[in-house]
């Protein structure tokens, strides 16, 4: 039995845009039925801003369609599957309850939850653009605590719309995605606390050492 399923698949290139922070930007993603996941991510999908995204641990974004729902709620807007910049559109798991570490199976490939997404200016402009309330947005988004994770590819493979998503291994320290997200954004005063996470994204060890 499934913990989830592949709603949809989302992915995009770079564009040149003006409101874009570095001039272009790869939010604005396009449906397929089917993706390769590679281990720096989803084949016809590319980064833009490399200095504060990709990599390894933030291969695949992930983004479950209940809390596209609930922003639709909040915003009073129909949310179309991809617009949050989402590579997977999940159905029937909390990935925000997801432990950071938690390895699902999805089609052919393994992931592993590494980091969370952190609200940035293009993210904010990418929703004023189309015609969202986007008034403080970073900060309403912080506030939601519903970032979704970013995920590591530890074995490649292809996924497919209607894939499910099998939880194949919980760590238990009990570091969810939503905490992970607190810790960094709200409360860093607790940085200490994800030292628990075997595997911890570079990044977030980096917080950690500068901070002691």
């Amino acid at each position: 039995m499934s913990d989830g399923v592949v709603r949809s698949i989302s992915i995009g290139m770079p564009r040149e845009q003006e409101w874009a922070g570095i001039g272009r930007t790869s939010i604005d993603k396009h449906p397929v039925d089917s993706v390769f996941l590679g281990r720096l991510g989803p084949v016809g999908d590319q980064v833009s801003d490399t200095r504060f995204h990709g990599g390894p641990d933030q291969a695949v974004y992930g983004y479950a369609r209940e809390d596209l729902d609930w922003w639709e709620e909040q915003l009073g807007r129909s949310i179309r599957d991809g617009q949050f910049g989402e590579n997977l559109t999940t159905t029937g798991i909390d990935v925000n309850a997801a432990e950071v570490g938690e390895r699902w199976q999805v089609g052919e490939a393994l992931l592993e939850v590494a980091l969370v997404r952190t609200p940035c200016n293009d993210f904010k402009n990418w929703q004023r653009v189309n015609g969202y309330d986007a008034t403080a947005w970073v900060k309403r988004f912080t506030a939601a605590r519903r970032p979704g994770p970013y995920l590591r590819v530890l074995g490649e493979g292809e996924v497919r719309v209607g894939d499910p998503v099998e939880v194949r291994h919980r760590p238990g320290h009990g570091v969810t995605v939503a905490e992970m997200f607190t810790i960094l954004n709200l409360e860093r005063s607790r940085l200490p606390e994800l030292s628990v996470i075997e595997g911890l994204a570079e990044k977030v060890r980096r917080l950690i050492e500068e901070r002691a």
